[in-house]
């Protein structure tokens, strides 16, 4: 086997390896999946359906929300009908709506239509994608804006969460087009992230993702933001003047979804070849996810955290950076460990040894994540063991390591000798090891 033929079957494995944790937490989950059509007019809608029958195969119940922007511009200007505006929003009038009917109905179809390939040596081999489309979306007009009707443009007043649900129970797809009924069986034209936001909040989705030009929400300095709290992004709202126009639109969205109950909103582009797999995937994402709340927290371990635990700790132990323990071991000594936990996966622990009689104790099996090194995370990490050692009445944190001793000079340990250590430690030194031993008092 040549080098370049292992080297590509070790990272598959090591990939596919990662994103277990996410294939099982995902399973049964609902996913609102939001793009204009944009997608389908570029012919990129065909990898994306690729990536969505991967996500219904793995389990996870979809729903897909579909724009058509550019098809109604085309049939407006088609039918020499002439589009009105009032801050944005199209005025719907009665040749207007004729046109968005026949827009929304042909990328409708068309989109049913990719969702059912099952072409032979394809990633849609043998696949059996069922899709459900129907009047899941009650609507009421927007009525009057700055003087003027908007007529039959309109806005979610109810989503028929139950209905939808009894589509996903069967396996199906549920797709929903920008377009909503009223109970006197009126139509009004929506938008895409106002059905997206309505139909997730309804359905308590547990992602709601908007797939658009630029890449995320970035900052000042251009730098993609990976991660913000609703309360961040709110504030950035507020701060920054020029957004991107996707971004303006969809991140309003996304700050109120995590607050009315949608787990996580993501921001990815839509040029990207697998952006929902990358996002969903792999620990750094591709694009921005909103949470309601910080999604990474410094905790004590418990019996449920042993397996995460020892995904961190495994590499380093057959490094000889730490010292083995076994699974039996760990699940006897939990108590003593503190986990740092992000977005529900276990990217760093420490553990604390007490010894009582000297009032100190040992900072072991301190290890991040490889992915998540050089982040500030074990810096994080001792200071959290530190705190919890100081409220136990302790004074002096000593560690022993091989490796490491760089990191925690700068982090305020001094090197100490072997007979410093407590009486019970000193007895079960291995001298074959050699470790060296530093002592912080806190």
């Amino acid at each position: 086997m040549s080098l370049s033929i292992y080297t590509n079957t070790e990272t598959f494995v090591q990939w596919f390896r990662s994103a277990a944790p996410y294939i099982y937490a995902f399973r049964g989950k609902t996913f609102v999946v939001a793009f204009g059509g944009e997608v389908v007019s570029d012919g990129k809608f065909v990898e994306l359906v690729h990536d969505l029958n991967l996500l219904n195969s793995l389990g996870v119940r979809l729903v897909l929300v579909h724009g058509a922007r550019p098809q109604i511009e085309a049939r407006l200007s088609e039918s020499d009908v002439t589009a009105h505006y009032v801050n944005g929003l199209r005025v719907t009038d009665e040749a207007a709506l004729v046109c968005v009917k026949e827009a929304v109905g042909k990328v409708r179809v068309e989109i049913e239509s990719l969702l059912s390939m099952g072409l032979a040596n394809s990633p849609m081999a043998g696949s059996s994608i069922r899709v459900a489309s129907g009047n899941f979306v009650i609507a009421m007009p927007m009525g009057v804006r700055e003087g003027v009707d908007l007529k039959h443009t309109g806005e979610v007043r109810k989503v028929d969460a139950e209905g939808i649900r009894r589509r996903l129970d069967q396996g199906e797809i549920v797709l929903l087009s920008p377009l909503g009924y009223s109970p006197t069986g009126e139509i009004f034209n929506l938008s895409l992230e106002n059905v997206a936001t309505a139909t997730a909040v309804a359905l308590g989705a547990e992602k709601m993702m908007f797939l658009m030009d630029t890449a995320g929400v970035v900052d000042e300095a251009g730098t993609l933001l990976k991660e913000l709290t609703a309360q961040q992004a709110e504030k950035l709202l507020l701060k920054s003047k020029a957004l991107p126009e996707d971004v303006g639109l969809y991140l309003p969205c996304a700050i109120r979804a995590c607050r009315k109950g949608v787990a996580r909103a993501h921001l990815i582009s839509r040029h990207a070849d697998g952006a929902v797999l990358l996002e969903m995937f792999t620990h750094e994402g591709i694009g921005t996810m909103v949470s309601k709340d910080p999604v990474e927290n410094l905790r004590q371990a418990t019996i449920d955290d042993v397996g995460g635990v020892l995904q961190v700790i495994e590499p380093l132990e057959a490094e000889g950076v730490l010292v083995r323990r076994s699974r039996e071991l760990l699940e006897m000594e939990i108590e003593r460990f503190t986990v740092l936990e992000h977005d529900g996966m276990i990217i760093g622990c420490a553990a604390l040894y007490p010894f009582a009689e000297e009032n100190a104790a040992e900072l072991a099996c301190l290890a991040i994540h490889k992915d998540y090194l050089g982040s500030g995370r074990g810096g994080r990490l001792l200071q959290g063991v530190q705190d919890e050692a100081k409220s136990k009445g302790i004074e002096k944190l000593f560690v022993l390591t091989t490796r490491t001793a760089h990191w925690f000079i700068e982090h305020g340990f001094k090197e100490s000798d072997v007979d410093q250590l407590p009486k019970q430690k000193r007895d079960l030194y291995n001298f074959q090891r050699r470790s060296k031993v530093f002592v912080k008092s806190i």
